[in-house]
């Protein structure tokens, strides 16, 4: 069942550690088949170097397993309510990669400093509140979506414009149109998070990027009029 979007999320998976976002198994990716409402995740703590495509999970958002030998990842219902909410998403993924998380464990959001950051997130890449420990009791994994859905909705951030958040004492989410670009935007969140520490360090008194440069960058790649890359 779903073969190719088996292997296309194998393949996803297996470029987190090739990009140096994950240690251990600490990382997941997902995406969605939006005709069945099935998608496929990795399975939770098996080692990247075992993994094949057929170790992949398939999932219903309902969170029922609907093939698969193994558990699902452990983040399963934090995607679910991403997918959920959002229909335009078709790849969600999950790392622990250093500066994002320390941005993150910091609760503070990464300012768009430079037009690398333009080129792919609109803002500022949010940061989410800390979860209750109502909330993490009672349905930690659910309530992570739950809580990175709140911070989207009160700033009506467009989830394509700005694919990526920070969550507070925990570590980043990406997504996109599909699971390798939801890796994508991963690699580009933890270079862009590089990008502010050391530029905060070198000018403690920095200001974000003018609006016009931010809106240039992004515009010029993702707007109606785009012309960045070959068409």
């Amino acid at each position: 069942m779903l073969e190719n979007l088996k292997k296309e999320v194998y393949l996803a998976n297996m470029d987190l550690p090739k990009y140096g976002l994950v240690t251990f198994t600490w990382g997941n990716v997902s995406g969605i088949d939006r005709e069945t409402g099935y998608f496929v995740i990795k399975p939770s703590g098996v080692e990247y170097e075992m993994l094949t495509s057929e170790d992949m999970v398939v999932m219903d958002l309902n969170g029922n397993k609907i093939e698969g030998k193994y558990n699902p990842s452990s983040d399963t219902l934090t995607h679910i309510e991403l997918y959920k909410k959002y229909k335009e998403i078709g790849g969600i993924v999950h790392t622990h990669s250093k500066m994002a998380v320390a941005w993150a464990a910091a609760g503070r959001n990464i300012p768009n400093y430079n037009t690398t950051h333009s080129d792919y997130f609109y803002g500022d890449i949010l940061c989410a509140r800390s979860l209750t420990q109502e909330e993490i009791e009672e349905n930690y994994e659910k309530n992570t979506g739950l809580v990175i859905i709140e911070i989207l909705e009160k700033y009506n951030v467009n989830p394509m414009h700005n694919p990526g958040i920070l969550c507070t004492n925990h570590g980043p989410f990406t997504w996109g149109k599909n699971a390798h670009e939801a890796v994508h935007n991963s690699v580009v969140l933890e270079e862009v998070a590089i990008m502010g520490f050391n530029a905060e360090m070198l000018n403690t008194n920095i200001q974000p990027a003018p609006s016009y440069i931010v809106n240039k960058h992004f515009m010029r790649k993702h707007g109606p009029n785009a012309y960045y890359g070959q068409r």
